[in-house]
Order: C-alpha cells, then sequence, then structure tokens
C-alpha cells in the first residue's frame, strides 16, 4: 500500500516537473522570437484585437457588477468603525491593487486562454502543425510569439478600463443608495490615490496576461486525441492558468509587500 502511494507521488512529481520545464522551454522559445515581433506586427496585431478588443464587452459588464459590489461591501466593513466618506478610498485602492487585475485575468482565462488552447490543439491533431516545421516555419514564432506579447501587452489595458469601470460603478451605489455625493466620493480616491498602487496592478496584469497566453500555447502544443483531446485541453488551459493566476497574485503580494 504505501509502495503504491509513493509510485503515485513519484510519477506525479515527475509529469509536473516535465510539464514546468516544457512550459520553460516555450518560454524561453518564445523570447528569442522577440526580435521578430516587428516582422511579424500583423500577426500580433490580430491577436491583440481578439485578446484586447473583443474582450472589452465582457470585461465592462464584469467590471461594473464589481464595483457595486464593493461599494456594498466596504460600506458594510466600514458600518460603525469609519464615515462612508473614506468609501471611495476602500473601494479604489481594492480594485486597483486586486479585484480589477485578478477578476481580468481570469475572465482573460477563461475566454483567451482556452481559445488559445482550443486554436493552436486543433492545429496540432490535424497536424496542421507538423507541416507548417514540413514548410521551415517556427511553430512558436508564427502560433505563441504574437499570443504571448499580444497578451502581454491588452491585460494592462484591459485592466485599466475595468479600474475605471468599476470605480463609477462603486460611485452610482455609493451615490444613489449611500447618499455620497460626488465630490465627498472622488476627493476620496484622490486624496488617498497612490501611483503605486496602479503601478502594481499593471505589472501583475503584464504578468497574468503573459502566464495566460504561455499556458494555453503550452497545452495546444501538447494535445492529443482528437475533438475529444482539443475540449480537455480547453478546460485544462481554463484551470491551469486561473489558478496560476491566483498563485502568481499571492507570490507577488508577499514578494512587494
Amino acid at each position: 500500500m504505501i509502495t503504491v502511494i509513493f509510485e503515485k507521488l513519484g510519477a506525479a512529481s515527475l509529469s509536473f516537473f516535465q510539464e514546468l520545464g516544457q512550459v520553460a522551454n516555450l518560454f524561453f522559445g518564445i523570447i528569442k522570437q522577440t526580435p521578430s515581433v516587428l516582422k511579424k506586427r500583423k500577426l500580433v496585431l490580430s491577436q491583440m484585437e481578439h485578446i484586447g478588443v473583443n474582450s472589452l464587452p465582457l470585461v465592462i459588464i464584469i467590471a461594473i457588477f464589481t464595483g457595486a459590489v464593493a461599494a456594498w461591501q466596504a460600506a458594510y466593513q466600514l458600518k460603525g468603525l469609519a464615515p462612508l466618506s473614506f468609501l471611495g478610498t476602500a473601494t479604489s485602492r481594492a480594485i486597483i491593487t486586486e479585484l480589477g487585475p485578478v477578476l481580468t485575468g481570469i475572465i482573460i482565462a477563461g475566454r483567451v486562454g482556452a481559445s488559445i488552447a482550443a486554436e493552436i490543439g486543433s492545429m496540432k491533431v490535424t497536424e496542421q502543425i507538423d507541416a507548417l516545421e514540413t514548410m521551415g516555419i517556427n511553430p512558436v514564432r508564427f502560433l505563441a510569439m504574437p499570443r504571448f506579447f499580444a497578451a502581454v501587452v491588452m491585460l494592462p489595458l484591459l485592466i485599466i478600463f475595468a479600474d475605471v469601470i468599476a470605480v463609477f460603478g462603486a460611485y452610482l451605489v455609493s451615490n444613489y443608495f449611500l447618499g455620497i455625493s460626488f465630490d465627498v466620493f472622488f476627493f476620496s480616491v484622490k486624496r488617498f490615490f497612490a501611483m503605486g498602487d496602479f503601478t502594481f496592478g499593471m505589472f501583475k496584469g503584464m504578468v497574468f496576461g503573459g502566464m495566460t497566453a504561455l499556458l494555453g500555447c503550452h497545452i495546444g502544443f501538447h494535445t492529443g486525441g482528437g475533438a475529444e483531446g482539443v475540449g480537455l485541453s480547453t478546460i485544462k488551459a481554463f484551470v491551469y492558468a486561473s489558478a496560476v493566476i491566483l498563485i502568481s497574485d499571492y507570490i507577488l503580494w508577499s514578494i512587494i509587500f
């Protein structure tokens, strides 16, 4: 019994480190292709549109309700402890440093990370990637590099939109339901706003975007088993990306603060 347990733990550990090595190898392969970004700018711009512009409606809907819920929650926490005039500060800092980056990252993991895995996975099972290699086209440069850099650039921009919309959603709740005026709410936001909070949120967005695209590409390149395998890769990409976003969020907070 104990032998079986250790065998399973050993097999799981070997599988984990093997996959980690494959992800690291893909990352360094993408970095090596950095000089090709300008040459492949049409592919990068196309992916920027897919990742950023097409995700904007969903991000806006999620952000406005996130801000509204954050306002109610902050009002509940401040009740009896501090005046509601601090509501703007409480909501804006939580949104800028945590809610905006993390929730936007998870949205992109679900919409874009899974999409990348499905696209590349379909190409893998239909042997299109083998065809690219036969024609002398590097799949990492043609498929992974544009998606990686597009995600790194666009996710921070989406986070900016999410932050603005979420703070506006928090203001709507504060104004119409809690009786806090525009001047009081945004004076509180302005008074305690720290550029470091905004920069930290943007940095997290770059990390989350890069990891989401990297995992989506990695899982896509290792897809097998036909249509069923593509479906499993889609789920795997979303689960892995979401987990890595939350884990890396904790690690970044631990390192910086």
